[in-house]
């Protein structure tokens, strides 16, 4: 299993990186199979250098705030208007409850039904896990906002975790246990944000992974373009026993 940074910049896209975004790919069968979690603000764009978006197995959508899913209605365009047809069916979507209501809001003049011709959705519940070829896909309901859940994703015996955008919870232990990469959330910094229930810092971050047990590597992610990330991985490493990675958009990651 590999993963791609599509982008990870947090809350909007910044000027080096699209925001959240992730591609990843295992083979299984004889073929690749492709999930995306996540189709925030300007990553539609460069996810087109990995992967056709027809060829997709599936969209995640942690959440829906517009830096994790407004690039979703590019995508229902590409899919309904490509010249010659998609030559695929509709593309699995999987969201909070209500994505297809507020995805068709933020286009602006399509009904649910419309997306739902392009788009097959499908609600997450928390702990409920869902299966596209070799990966099982477990969403686990973390701390923000708006509802929101972070992705465990297993194939092949090796395990991805990503947190979407949280603060510390006890679910995050659940998340993250034995990961082999675990993709957090480092919004926050400390002594500049205070604000809780809404983003990890990279000691926060790191405090939950720890706590987690068995976690492998720690990447930072979701880095709004005001953060500066060494200052952020070294708050970070202050609790983390060894080597806190950056995530890079463009980059792709074995798990």
């Amino acid at each position: 299993m590999d993963v791609t940074i599509v982008g990870c910049s947090g809350s909007f896209a910044g000027p080096e990186s699209p925001a959240s975004s992730y591609l990843v790919r295992a083979e299984h069968e004889g073929r690749t199979w492709s999930i995306v979690l996540d189709l925030g603000s300007g990553a539609l764009g460069p996810l087109q250098r990995h992967i056709a978006p027809p060829a997709v197995d599936a969209v995640l959508l942690s959440h829906l705030h517009v830096d994790h899913c407004i690039d979703v209605c590019g995508l229902y365009v590409m899919l309904k208007y490509l010249p010659g047809g998609s030559g695929r069916g509709p593309l699995p979507m999987h969201g909070p409850p209500a994505t297809a209501a507020h995805l068709a809001r933020a286009y602006g003049d399509v009904a649910p039904e419309e997306l739902a011709a392009v788009f097959r959705f499908g609600v997450l519940a928390d702990r409920r896990p869902l299966h596209v070829g070799p990966f099982t896909i477990t969403p686990v309901r973390v701390s923000h906002p708006v509802e929101t859940y972070g992705f465990r994703v297993e194939a092949h015996g090796r395990v991805l975790a990503y947190t979407g955008d949280t603060d510390s919870c006890d679910s995050l232990t659940a998340l993250l246990t034995g990961a082999h990469l675990a993709l957090a959330d480092c919004a926050f910094v400390d002594g500049r944000d205070e604000a809780r229930g809404i983003h990890l810092s990279g000691s926060r971050a790191a405090t939950a992974a720890l706590a987690a047990g068995g976690v492998d590597r720690l990447m930072l992610t979701h880095l709004p373009a005001w953060n500066d990330p060494q200052v952020c991985r070294a708050q970070a490493e202050t609790v983390w026993p060894g080597t806190v990675e950056l995530a890079e958009p463009g980059r792709t990651y074995s798990v």
